[in-house]
């Protein structure tokens, strides 16, 4: 190999190198060293474990509140959420019934007077509302 190959590698290497450094966290690292050092010394690992126990059995003692806190609000609120749920059904299906008779009354005016409505053209440049029934 050539020595401007073995300079361009070693500046890659290095590069790469600098890279994973900013990827890892120091303080994670010392963490990680002090508890494998802790883990060969068996009374430190003891209160190591017995202290980890302690803020485990709070962030349980907090997780179970918190559940406890979410079920009620939830029974609070679901029956609303029911009721409303129905509302909203009966709502478009009273909907639904309006917009079928103002289709029916609609085709029997047209039956009866053929120029009772714009052309299409028309009802283009009039109406330029979304149609909800179609999906897009």
């Amino acid at each position: 190999m050539e020595p401007t190959d073995k300079e361009s590698i070693k500046a890659a290497a290095e590069e790469i190198s600098k890279e994973f450094k900013t990827l890892i966290n120091s303080e994670d690292l010392d963490s990680i060293k002090q508890l494998q050092h802790l883990m060969y010394s068996p009374p430190l690992f003891i209160f190591f474990l017995s202290s980890a126990l302690g803020r485990l059995q709070d962030s349980n003692a907090v997780l179970s509140h918190f559940n406890e806190y979410s079920e009620h609000c939830f029974a609070e609120v679901s029956a609303d959420f029911s009721r409303n749920t129905r509302l909203l059904r009966s709502m478009k299906s009273d909907l639904d019934y309006i917009f079928q008779k103002l289709r029916s009354m609609k085709a029997k005016i047209l039956a009866t007077y053929p120029d009772a409505f714009p052309g299409d053209s028309t009802i283009e440049a009039l109406d330029r509302r979304p149609d909800l029934e179609l999906p897009q």
